[in-house]
């Protein structure tokens, strides 16, 4: 049977792509940034998943604001990566695990969420910039690909309880599927940031820093958190971190943490990265 090895969150902000293509990991400004990565590096040689779940938001490659579904799961054999308009370099794209993707999508529709089926996917930076800083770069990639797609753009957005419950589906839906696989979830997006308007780049460290800790210790008080009050303390675009949810969800009620970092700013973001596994089966 398929088994949840753990789940990681990171920020996927377009500069991270930038600094790596640029060679910048060790440049004074991205050092730090970057160091806050090695231990789930090591983590991820230790566990060796088979396949990852990313859960990102798409940024106009395959979804506008006239069709945006709220939920959207990849179920491609190979899923290439594209540039939304940030100018990133392409990097080389993802095998997929159609059959598994299919198995979890008919668990998560039999568990009430409709989910928009996507025979066709193509990734951009939010699911490509965790995928460098986490593993690297390769030509052939360490792990197969399952795009999850949240809908953080166009309003309404699902809320964090929504998310939170949809990680739940999601951990029956791995946990009953028949083949013996290793499977990491990675919540990508967030912290704190706002891209205009009056209070763009005004990062709330102390909203990150009690975000971080809810979603570790207590995700449900996380949940009674409206978007609009997420929205009023970690800025619009800082709304990213229900995908968090979707990670933390799919865990056990109490987890183990292998390692947390922050560190802001990062391009007038709120940048974290979580390492949590399951401490009971």
């Amino acid at each position: 049977m398929a088994k949840i090895v753990g789940g990681i969150t990171t920020s996927h902000i377009p500069a991270i792509g930038n600094a790596i293509s640029q060679g910048l990991r060790h440049d004074t400004y991205w050092e730090r940034f970057f160091d806050g990565y090695t231990p789930v590096k090591e983590w991820l040689a230790k566990v060796k998943p088979d396949v990852a779940i990313v859960v990102a938001n798409d940024h106009g490659l395959n979804f506008f604001l006239d069709t945006m579904p709220t939920f959207a799961m990849g179920t491609a054999q190979r899923y290439e990566n594209a540039d939304e308009g940030w100018g990133l370099k392409t990097l080389t794209g993802f095998d997929g695990d159609a059959p598994f993707s299919w198995h979890m999508i008919e668990s998560l529709v039999a568990d009430k969420f409709d989910m928009t089926i996507c025979q066709e996917m193509r990734v951009d930076h939010g699911f490509v910039v965790p995928m460098t800083v986490l593993w690297g770069e390769h030509d052939k990639w360490p792990v197969k690909l399952v795009p999850l797609a949240v809908n953080t753009v166009q309003h309404p957005l699902p809320t964090a309880e929504r998310c939170f419950e949809l990680g739940k589906a999601l951990r029956t839906a791995i946990e009953s599927y028949g083949e013996d696989i290793k499977v990491v979830i990675v919540g990508t997006g967030g912290m704190s940031h706002q891209l205009q308007g009056e209070r763009a780049g005004i990062i709330d460290t102390d909203f990150d820093i009690e975000c971080i800790e809810n979603i570790i210790h207590n995700p449900e008080k996380f949940t009674q958190l409206s978007n609009t009050e997420i929205m009023e303390r970690a800025g619009t675009e800082g709304i990213e971190t229900i995908m968090w949810m979707v990670m933390r969800g799919a865990l056990t009620e109490k987890v183990k943490v292998v390692h947390k970092h922050y560190h802001a700013p990062i391009s007038n973001t709120g940048a974290g990265v979580l390492v949590l596994e399951n401490t009971e089966e």
